[in-house]
């Protein structure tokens, strides 16, 4: 469930980046800001940016999804949570809030150990007698 959450506020955390940039985009265009130099090496940046955090923010809501529905598999889905939460910092990992999130979400599905089944109890006629 953690990885869910900080997956679920890194992606948040990047579409709002690149809303916001979006709009300064725009406004900056349409003040004639391409004369600016370095203004679209800035834009094209924030922009990777926001789509990094957009990308590492859904696969990380992936991997903690499918540690949730395939806990067999938890120390793949654990490893690829924590990759990716680790990779959102170049996103702004969600504020660092969704990264510490996604990265403890991974560690916890690395060293999660399944509940062993009870073994069921002996019928009453194969048990040894009582010496």
């Amino acid at each position: 469930m953690l990885s869910l959450l900080g997956g679920i506020i890194i992606f948040l955390v990047g579409i709002v980046f690149l809303a916001i940039w979006s709009l300064i985009s725009a406004f900056a265009g349409a003040a004639n800001a391409d004369q600016v130099p370095g203004w679209v090496g800035v834009s094209m940046t924030a922009t990777t940016v926001g789509l990094i955090g957009v990308v590492t923010g859904l696969l990380v809501i992936v991997s903690g999804v499918m540690m949730y529905v395939q806990p067999k598999q938890h120390v793949i889905w654990g490893v690829l949570a924590l990759v990716f939460s680790i990779v959102s910092i170049l996103g702004f990992g969600g504020l660092f809030l969704g990264l510490l999130l996604g990265v403890v979400g991974g560690i916890l599905g690395i060293v999660f150990k399944p509940a062993q089944p009870m073994a069921a109890p002996m019928p009453q006629q194969w048990q040894a007698p009582p010496q």
